[in-house]
C-alpha cells in the first residue's frame, strides 16, 4: 500500500510517499480502507519533532474516515463494511490503517466519509472548547482566533449555537468575510485585536479567548479578557508562547489560563461518542457547516503541509488516497 512516511523530523520536505506493507488488525482493532485523511497542525508538530508525538520514523497522520475491511479478535461493535471515523489512529496518511475499535466512531448513513474526516477532530475540538473548557453561556462575548481555519469556523458556529457574541480574528479581509458568513458578529485583523475587543465590549473585555495561534497572539490575548476571563490555548500555529509570569494573571483580574487537548476531553468512550454524535448530528441537520478547503492525493502531502503552515488555506484540508 502507499503511505506517507516521516523518516526524520523537519520541514514539509521530509514527508515521503512510499510503498509499505499492509497492516493487520490485532485484538480489539479494525483494519480500515482510508477514504480521506485529515491534515492537521498536530501532524505538523509531529513532523517537526521536538518531543511531540511518536518519534521518527513513522507513517504520518492520525485522523480519517473509511470502510472497515477486517476486524481483530474480540471486536463486537463493528464488522466489515461498516463506515467509521477516527481522530487518533497513528499512520492515517495511508491507503490502509489500523484503528482501535474503542476509538472508532460510526459514520451515519447520510454522511459521506469525506465529510466525517473533515469534521471529526476539529469539530470535537470546537465542541469541547465551547461546552467544557469555557462553557459558553447565552450573552457571553468570546474571541476566536484564526476564525477562517478548520477549528475556527466550527468554533464560531458552535459558539453562536450557544448564544455567544463572537469576535473573530483573521489575517485577510477575505478570511474575515468568511468568518462573518459562518456567524461571527465582528471580524477584525490581528493587529490591535485586544484593544478592538475591549472597544467592542464597551471596555469590559471578552469572557474567553480561544487561541490556536500561540506565540503571536497569546500575550495580547490576556489583555482582551475581562476579570476572571479564560484563556484557552489549544494550539501553537505560530510557535509556543514565551514563559508565562503568573503575576500577569493577577492585577485585580484573576485570569484563568488552560492548555486543553482533545485526548483529555474524549478520554472515555462515552465522552468520545457523546461529542462525536453531537457534532455529526449538527452536520447532518445543517446547523454546522463544514468547509473543505483543499483535497490532495497522498503523493502531495508535502504541498498540503506547506499550504497549511502558510495560513493560505480556508477550512479543512484532506488527503485522499
Amino acid at each position: 500500500m502507499r503511505a506517507v512516511v516521516i523518516e526524520r523530523n523537519g520541514g514539509p520536505e521530509v514527508l515521503e510517499p512510499q510503498d509499505r506493507p499492509e497492516p493487520e488488525a490485532g485484538p480489539g482493532e479494525l483494519l480500515v480502507a482510508v477514504e480521506a485523511a485529515g491534515v492537521n497542525f498536530r501532524d505538523v508538530y509531529e513532523r517537526r519533532g521536538g518531543g511531540y508525538g511518536t518519534p521518527a520514523p513513522l507513517v504520518a497522520g492520525a485522523e480519517g474516515a473509511g470502510t472497515v475491511v477486517a476486524i481483530g479478535a474480540g471486536v463486537t461493535d463493528f464488522e466489515p463494511g461498516d463506515r467509521v471515523a477516527w481522530t487518533s489512529a497513528a499512520g492515517s496518511y495511508a491507503e490502509r490503517v489500523v484503528v482501535k475499535a474503542d476509538r472508532a466512531v460510526p459514520v451515519p448513513e447520510a454522511t459521506a466519509c469525506e465529510l466525517a474526516a473533515a469534521v471529526l477532530l476539529q469539530g470535537m475540538a470546537a465542541h469541547y472548547l465551547a461546552t467544557s473548557t469555557y462553557p459558553i453561556r447565552r450573552g457571553d462575548a468570546v474571541l476566536v482566533h484564526a476564525a477562517a481555519g478548520g477549528v475556527g469556523l466550527l468554533l464560531t458556529q458552535i459558539a453562536k449555537l450557544r448564544g455567544a457574541r463572537v469576535i473573530a480574528t483573521a489575517s485577510t479581509e477575505e478570511k474575515r468575510a468568511l468568518a462573518r458568513e459562518h456567524g461571527a458578529d465582528e471580524a477584525i485583523p490581528y493587529a490591535g485585536f485586544a484593544e478592538a475587543a475591549r472597544d467592542l465590549t464597551g471596555g469590559a473585555g471578552v469572557h474567553a479567548v480561544y487561541d490556536g495561534v500561540g506565540r503571536d497572539t497569546f500575550d495580547a490575548g490576556l489583555d482582551a479578557l475581562r476579570p476572571r476571563g479564560t484563556m484557552a490555548l489549544y494550539g501553537y500555529a505560530s510557535g509556543q508562547p514565551e514563559p508565562l509570569v503568573l503575576d500577569r494573571l493577577g492585577g485585580g483580574r484573576s485570569l484563568f489560563v488552560t492548555r486543553p487537548t482533545l485526548p483529555a476531553y474524549t478520554a472515555t468512550r462515552d465522552d468520545l461518542l457523546a461529542r462525536a454524535e453531537q457534532v455529526l448530528e449538527w452536520v447532518g441537520s445543517g446547523r454546522l457547516r463544514v468547509l473543505i478547503g483543499g483535497r490532495y492525493p497522498l503523493e502531495d502531502a508535502r504541498r498540503a503541509h506547506e499550504d497549511l503552515e502558510s495560513r493560505r488555506t480556508r477550512g479543512k484540508l484532506l488527503l485522499v488516497p
